[in-house]
């Protein structure tokens, strides 16, 4: 990577931490897991994988929910899913045009984000059953409703949000995009 691309990446973990603190109060609503699917869908696979794992390093030694060691490794592998899957498919659609596609796009861009959503929080709840002794179904179906409240809120940010994003990082960072955010 490049001197910006490293700014660009160090500056989206720095958001990511950023939005999660100024959000702490609003239950299972983040901005985390978008910057890091956008970022992986902007910078490749490999970004997006270590924009996820730094900004777990980071936020999860200084949650202000607590620090339970186990269950900080499972967030920061399941968080570098967003950037990885973001990553992939931006490879994938760097070469198809969607400019007359953008309801198309934004429903598919929510409808990953409520996928990997529940791909995240299955592995948490499993990593968190498990680190307390709980039985999977029960740590499963408990946490059903903060499941479903996240996914929800990652579908409606991924949705709304990911093509202006996406647009302004390429600019950003200087990178052709094929066309495909152009009118």
């Amino acid at each position: 990577m490049n001197s910006l691309k490293v700014s660009i990446v160090a500056t989206l973990v720095a958001l990511c931490v950023a939005t999660n603190y100024a959000l702490v109060g609003v239950f299972q609503v983040k901005a985390m897991d978008f910057i890091v699917f956008v970022g992986g869908f902007c910078f490749g696979p490999v970004a997006g994988a270590f924009i996820g794992i730094l900004s777990w390093a980071v936020y999860g030694v200084i949650n202000p929910h607590g620090f339970v060691p186990q269950v900080w490794l499972a967030t920061m592998f399941s968080e570098a899913i967003y950037g990885l899957l973001g990553g992939l498919l931006g490879k994938n659609l760097a070469l198809t045009s969607f400019s007359d596609e953008r309801f198309k796009l934004s429903v598919f861009f929510g409808t990953m984000g409520f996928i990997l959503t529940l791909i995240y929080d299955l592995i948490t709840n499993i990593a968190y059953a498990l680190t307390f002794g709980i039985p999977i179904i029960v740590a499963i179906v408990f946490g059903t409703p903060y499941t479903i409240l996240h996914q929800v809120s990652n579908m409606a940010i991924f949705g709304v949000g990911s093509i202006p994003v996406i647009a302004v990082l390429k600019k950003l960072s200087g990178g052709e995009w094929f066309g495909i955010f152009k009118k």
